[in-house]
């Protein structure tokens, strides 16, 4: 039976095979860079959206794999989507750790804000990371976080996650530049951020100028 999580599951395991993201593995087939992102495979209110036939032929002629080899890497990962290999170690019970300096360079994130490329490192996850697919760590440097996050201390983010007002959160903007603030609003056209530290400024930005949110929902304090 091939379930959601299967026929994900081969689609990450033919980008790894081709040595790419899935944002890559979109773009050689020809369709929109963010088609496999993880933020595109559960819609926002909850269902499971699937990869359409259309998109997995693309896929395979790009490839040239078969449609016999997309099923089995379907069955190579019973217990949900494979995580490329490249990306980062899959060991149970660690998640990937960045330092925030690193954050802000290209290459360690696709579209969506989920973790992707190489150089990552690994930390133990509090809780079952299979509960919440995509969570990833970064490492806090410097006192631009104080008196709440202090250097050293390793805040657990899920992106993809739906942030409201008052929650905590790490931005990227798309000039790279990485912040743990508190969202204050959001509206279609802005979002305004309260900083954390008393003694750095409150943010704002237009929507566009934002590559990514996400809300942090652990910190090791």
């Amino acid at each position: 039976m091939f379930s959601h999580d299967r026929i994900w599951a081969a689609i990450d395991a033919l980008a790894e095979r081709h040595r790419l993201s899935p944002s890559g593995l979109a773009r050689r087939a020809g369709l929109d860079p963010t088609s496999f992102n993880k933020s595109k495979r559960q819609g926002v209110d909850g269902r499971q959206r699937w990869p359409s036939t259309e998109s997995i032929a693309k896929v395979l002629d790009a490839t040239g794999a078969t449609i016999d080899e997309f099923f089995a890497l379907s069955f190579a990962a019973p217990n949900g989507p494979a995580l490329p290999q490249g990306a980062f170690p899959p060991q149970a019970g660690t998640i990937p750790l960045l330092g925030f300096a690193q954050a802000g360079a290209g290459g360690f994130f696709d579209d969506g804000g989920f973790p992707a490329g190489q150089g990552w490192d690994v930390v133990e996850f509090p809780a079952s990371p299979d509960r919440k697919p995509g969570v990833y760590a970064l490492e806090v440097q410097g006192d631009s976080m104080l008196p709440l996050y202090r250097d050293g201390d390793v805040l657990i983010v899920e992106p993809g996650a739906q942030v409201r007002r008052g929650d905590r959160v790490v931005v990227k903007t798309r000039e790279g530049e990485v912040m743990a603030k508190v969202l204050h609003r959001q509206s279609p056209r802005t979002i305004e951020l309260v900083s954390l530290n008393p003694e750095h400024p409150n943010r704002s930005f237009e929507i566009d100028e934002i590559d990514w949110i996400a809300r942090i929902i652990w910190a090791s304090q």
